[in-house]
This record gives C-alpha cells, structure tokens and sequence, in this order.
C-alpha cells in the first residue's frame, strides 16, 4: 500500500503585516502635528497671558522653563518606562497627561495653576523618541526610516502652523481663553485616537527604572532654577539664591555619582563625559539656551507698547505670529537643506556655520531693533541658522559616538538640549528682572539687548566647541 503523499510544511505565519502597522503611522503623525502646534502656538500669546494673569514679562519666561524642565525629567523616564512595559502604554499616559496639561493652562485662573499645567505638558517632548521605538520595533528598517522622516517633518509643519493658526484664531475669537481651548480640544483628540489602531511593541527590556536617579536630576533642577528666579532684581549674592543654588549643584553632584555606580542609569553619564562626544553636548546645551530661551523674551519685545516702553512695536498675537513665521520658514529651510550642505562641506563645518550665522543674527537684534522689518529679517536668518543645526548636530553627535550607542546618544543629545533652554529660562527671567524700568517693573530695553547678546555669545561658545571637538568621522 502506497503511504499518503505527504503535503509541503505550511509556511509559518508571517509578523503582521508591515502594510497594516504602516496604516497607523498617519495617527502617529497626527500627534507629531498637535505637539508641534503645541509647543510652538502659545508664543504668540504669551504678552496677553501675561497681561490676563497680571503677570511681568520677565516672570514670563518660567512658562517656558518649567515646562521644558518636566521635559527633561519625562523624555528619559518615558523612554525607559516605554521599554519596560511598552511604548504604546507610554504615549497614551503621555497623551493623556497633555491634555489635561493643555486644559489647565487654558483655564488656569492665576500664575501657579499656569505652571502646574505646563509642567504637565512635560511628556510633549517625550512623544516623538516613543514614535521613533515603536516603528523601529514594528516596521522594516526602510520603512521605519521613512515612518521616522515623516514624523520629523510632521512636527516642524505643526510648528510652523502653530504660530500662525493660533494667532488667527486669536483675531477672530478675541478671547484668549476660548484660542487656549482650541489646542486643547487638539490635544484631547489624540488621546482616544492612541486606542484605535495603535500596536505595541513586541519586544521589551528587563530590569527596573532608576528612581534615585529621577528624583535626583528632578531635586537638582528645580532647585538651580530656583535660585536663579531668586536673582530677578540683580541679587546674585543673596542667600535666596546662592542657598538653592548649593544645594542644586550639591544634589546634582550626587546623581551623577548615584548615575555612575547604577547598572541601569536614567542617563549615561559616561557616555556624556567621552572625550569624542563631550564637546558637542556642551554645544547641544547652548544650543538649547539660544533656541528655547529667547522664544519668550522676543515675543514681548514685539508686544511692548513703544509710547510706554521706550522700545517695542505693540503688536497683537496675529501680527506676532506673522512676524515670526520668517523664522519658522528659515528653519524649515534649513533643516531641509543641512543634507545638500553637509554632503558639500561636511557635518561639521554645516554646523560651525550654523552658529556662527545664529550668532551673528543675535548681535544684529542687540543693534538693530528699532523696525518690524528689521526683526523679521534677523529671525528668517535665525531660523536658517537654527534650522541647520537641528539637522546637522544629531548627526555629528552620533557618529561621534561608540556605534553601538547610537539610540543612547541622540536620547542625550535631546536631553541636553531640553536641560539648556530650562536653565536659559531661569537666567533670562532674571536678566530681564536686572533691567527693570519704569513703575511696572517691566523689563527696560538694555535687559533684551543684554540678553541678546548673551545668546550670541552662547552661539560662538557652540561653535568654538564643536571646532574643539574631537570627531570620530562616521
């Protein structure tokens, strides 16, 4: 009797199909627009916050700050709690939190409820490195590539449009809390849009989240900064700002011992302190204080009243968001176009450039201010030169780096970053607070000049460190 043919092994199921993770790359997307939108469309509102909450320019700035500061404790610590259990799970608490974040600050009745609600938009800045790991974990490597470019240039559209969108919904409604509701309605859309079609990442880390570590950068920070609020009105020597100040660098002294001795690190100090590599955090955290810390300062020079003042154009959130939209473009520009520049000249010198062209910008807003025209032409430049670094720097901060530490590295450099523009917030709103002028208490023109030349000087600071450095050619 002749045995039964014996038919082929089935083929054995394929992963799920990259086609269907593919699909959801748009929701995830459409949250890189909404913190984009986020982070860039509260700027031009900022003088009339100021004005609605009864609130200094110079205490303006720790809108930014604070917020940047949960940043820079959320974007390790979601990404850690993301390999753990998931960053699925991650970018929905994230989401959830900023929206609620969003709400408070558009219904937020005094100065501290404001701050509590941008210290829950914190996780805003931790989305996109949650994206990043969960299409590298679940798509093709081309595919991830392309998913990851298209998140790139979804949150730079979002903020590009932020700006302007916010400013027109201003004009119309006339109502600053009604404009506040509307990224906040945004921001509520993305949260049961995460439960739709979002898959989870399949593969997951072992070992624990390292709590010292989080409460000790956290204890660090909210300490440094402040003492430097402390310094508004130009006391340095006070014991309300020296004492936090000591305890800030006491309390960040012991974390990175704390950090060194860890097996699971929330940041790798190590990888920090190499002498390849060095340098250009150095740079990164001036970067960060140029980029976010004069965001705040330059929209209330555009809002001061001239007759009142002494300097200012008295501008209202849509003619604000008009005036930076050059900038915006600049870097969209630039970002673009470091790539085409690079491939010329190299990653390097694109980025030497880049700071030195941001540097040169500030210098001419310390010494031309007195036309619209002529800040909107500065900051087209600004932006450019901004635009180009945030192309180049991840690059050259990677390829610096050992290659088996890429992922590590450009968390860092992110983390470094974010770090410098919380502390340029602090020290720009004490800038500002040195300069007081007139019964009001507002900052006098010499503070904005002050502080621009200031991040000038942190620009040429950058771009001495990264000549300095020692590159490990990729």
């Amino acid at each position: 009797m002749t045995a039964p043919a014996t038919l082929p092994p089935a083929a054995a199921p394929a992963e799920p199909p990259p086609a269907s993770v593919t699909t959801v790359v748009g929701l995830l997307i459409l949250f890189e627009v909404t913190s984009g939108f986020l982070q860039a469309g509260l700027a031009p509102l900022l003088p009339d916050l100021a004005g609605h909450l009864g609130i200094g320019s110079a205490a303006l700035n720790w809108v930014v700050s604070v917020q940047l500061l949960a940043a820079a404790v959320c974007v390790p610590l979601f990404g850690r709690l993301g390999d753990l259990y998931g960053h699925r799970r991650m970018l929905r608490v994230a989401l959830a939190a900023i929206a609620v974040g969003t709400l408070v600050v558009a219904l937020a009745p005094d100065y501290g409820t404001l701050l509590a609600g941008r210290v829950l938009q914190g996780p805003i800045a931790a989305l996109l490195p949650l994206e990043i790991a969960l299409v590298r974990d679940r798509l093709p490597v081309a595919d991830a590539r392309r998913a990851i470019a298209r998140l790139v240039g979804a949150l730079t559209l979002g903020a590009m449009a932020g700006g302007v969108v916010m400013g027109l919904v201003d004009s119309a409604f006339g109502d600053l809390r009604l404009t506040l509701l509307v990224p906040a309605a945004l921001a509520a859309l993305c949260v049961p849009v995460s439960f739709v079609a979002v898959p989870e990442t399949r593969n997951r880390a072992g070992g624990r989240v390292d709590w010292a570590g989080v409460t000790l950068l956290s204890g660090a920070m909210i300490a440094l900064l402040g003492g430097v609020s402390g310094a508004q009105g130009g006391s340095w020597g006070s014991a309300r700002v020296l004492g936090p100040v000591v305890l800030g660098l006491v309390l960040l002294a012991v974390w990175v011992r704390v950090e060194l001795r860890s097996r699971e690190p929330l940041v790798d100090v190590r990888a920090l302190a190499a002498r390849t590599t060095a340098p250009f955090y150095c740079a990164a955290f001036l970067f960060g204080v140029f980029y976010f810390g004069s965001q705040t300062p330059n929209s209330t020079f555009y809002a001061a009243d001239p007759d009142t003042a002494g300097y200012g154009f008295g501008l209202d959130a849509l003619s604000i968001s008009l005036v930076l939209l050059p900038g915006a473009l600049g870097s969209v520009v630039g970002s673009l176009g470091t790539a085409a520049l690079a491939a010329r000249i190299g990653y390097r010198p694109t980025l030497m450039a880049a700071f030195g062209l941001v540097a040169l910008t500030f210098c001419q807003f310390a010494l031309l201010h007195e036309e619209v025209w002529q800040m909107a032409a500065g900051s087209a430049f600004t932006g450019l030169g901004i635009g180009l670094a945030l192309g180049a720097m991840p690059t050259v901060i990677v390829e610096a780096s050992d290659p088996a530490r890429t992922g590590i590295s450009a968390a860092l450099y992110n983390n470094v970053k974010t770090l410098g523009g919380a502390v340029a917030g602090g020290v720009f709103a004490s800038l500002l607070g040195a300069f007081s002028a007139g019964l009001a208490g507002e900052p006098g023109e010499g503070g904005y000049t002050a502080l621009w030349l200031v991040s000038s000087g942190a620009a040429l600071a950058a771009l001495v460190m990264t000549a300095l450095a020692r590159r490990r050619e990729g």
